[in-house]
């Protein structure tokens, strides 16, 4: 096997080498920093670097594995992290010239874990200044490009973490989901992503807030992109679940995926919306998506929606996500309440639906818009559409705080990569991974980019 094709195994399959000592921890990293060092430049995602640290971890993982010890799910692995997760003395910036110079004294939760779990944690990937955007580039460490076509974005706010792992420079990364975070990127680079249940992943540690925030964001989560879904699967048992004071007494264990062929799941299909149109090369792949799904037996309805209006929705959903500094605490629990009953209309569609398909974005990967704003737009089939767009479809899903999987969905005519969005209702995260799985192996999974 050459670097490449090592590169590119997904993280369960490197994981078994490792245990089998066919290739060793260190031996891994340095294909990693390799591929990092020859490939990166051109695209901007890794941008720090921990490699003296890194491989000092992997000798040690690989002296332990030589004595019978393990240190967990992911013992030896060599991973990224998005650069909003504190690492203890390491660079965490999180896009801002304000923090270019910071170094935390301590890992956030989700980092803690993933090394407890044995991860090697060997660099950081670029966001967006404060994960504040739906493309990928800040003051302190420039642009991230798509590894598919260098003159469009990977999507953002985890950008960075997407375009490395299509590369193959890293075995997957986890990044953050607000607004489509982790999933706008996973579509934008052909991957599979998962935006966890709110609440599963604790997000201390993370920016923003602002250092030392002990506090988890509405609406904000945490979660994993990869090549393979099992990847997602096994990062997600290793990240979530309460955080130190709540892990006193409480659990989560989350209800295992049905056990169930795919001609047995009722699939629900709102591939486009007058609210938000979607460009007719997105529809196309989640209509083949659909069509995949029929031919195997599954039950697609394209007329189904929950019992809501989308502009409504979006409307909340701005009103939780930019909270106006005049607002009562009153007026905001009169907002959740909404909220809640748009939750009571997810969970009265999932009676008679076990997924709903939708589009992670409106748009395939669009060139770099770094103007104003509000002078960005979208040419959707032939007519202008607002950049405020970009975040209709994955607010839809991340204000009423349920769970979704994204799929590759196979190319547009111009080759790039086009996601499809699998939505479930509250805490069946394990079911909608399973079924990105099923539905990413009918509509060819990932791919590489052609020249990594």
């Amino acid at each position: 096997m050459d670097a490449s094709d090592l590169a590119f195994l997904p993280a369960v399959e490197q994981m078994a080498l490792l245990e089998k000592r066919a290739v060793s921890s260190r031996e891994l990293l340095d294909c990693y920093l390799g591929r990092v060092a020859t490939l990166n430049p051109p695209l901007n995602a890794v941008v720090t670097l921990d490699a003296e640290r890194a491989r000092r971890r992997a000798a040690e993982a690989d002296d332990a594995r030589a004595r019978g010890e393990s240190w967990g799910p992911l013992h030896g692995l060599p991973m990224t992290v998005k650069d909003v997760f504190e690492t203890e003395g390491l660079r965490t910036t999180a896009g801002s010239p304000d923090l270019a110079g910071y170094v935390p004294d301590q890992d956030a939760i989700v980092v803690r874990r993933l090394r407890h779990a044995g991860a090697v944690i060997f660099g950081k990937t670029n966001t967006p200044a404060m994960a504040a955007d739906g493309q990928t580039y800040n003051e302190v460490f420039g642009t991230t490009n798509n590894p598919w076509d260098v003159s469009r974005t990977p999507g953002g706010s985890s950008g960075g973490c997407a375009a490395a792992v299509a590369a193959g420079l890293t075995s997957f990364s986890i990044g953050s989901d607000i607004a489509g975070s982790v999933r706008i990127p996973s579509a934008f680079c052909g991957l599979f992503g998962h935006k966890p249940t709110w609440g599963l992943v604790p997000q201390r540690g993370h920016i923003p807030g602002p250092p030392g925030s002990m506090i988890d964001r509405d609406i904000n989560t945490i979660g994993p992109l990869a090549r393979d879904v099992r990847d997602l699967e096994v990062a997600l048992s290793v990240i979530a679940g309460p955080a130190t004071q709540e892990a006193l007494a409480w659990r989560a264990p989350l209800p295992p995926a049905p056990d169930k062929p795919l001609r047995d799941y009722r699939v629900a299909l709102w591939p486009d919306d007058p609210f938000c149109p979607v460009d007719a090369a997105v529809i196309e792949r989640l209509r083949a998506a659909a069509q995949a799904l029929r031919d195997e037996g599954a039950q697609v309805d394209e007329s189904a929606r929950p019992p809501l209006r989308m502009e409504e929705s979006h409307e909340l959903f701005l009103k939780l996500l930019r909270p106006d500094p005049a607002r009562t605490h009153q007026e905001w629990l009169d907002l959740d309440d909404k909220r809640q009953h748009l939750r009571e209309a997810w969970a009265a569609f999932f009676q008679r639906f076990d997924i709903l398909l939708c589009p992670p974005c409106s748009v395939p990967p669009f060139p770099h818009q770094q103007g104003p704003r509000e002078e960005r737009q979208f040419i959707v089939n032939g007519r202008e559409r607002p950049y405020a767009d970009f975040i209709v479809w994955p607010g839809l899903v991340g204000v009423c705080y349920l769970p979704s999987t994204v799929a590759p969905a196979g190319l547009t005519p111009e080759g790039l990569p086009v996601g499809v969005q699998v939505v479930g209702p509250h805490l069946s995260d394990a079911r909608t991974l399973r079924f990105a799985g099923r539905l990413g192996e009918l509509m060819g999974g990932f791919r590489r980019p052609p020249g990594y």
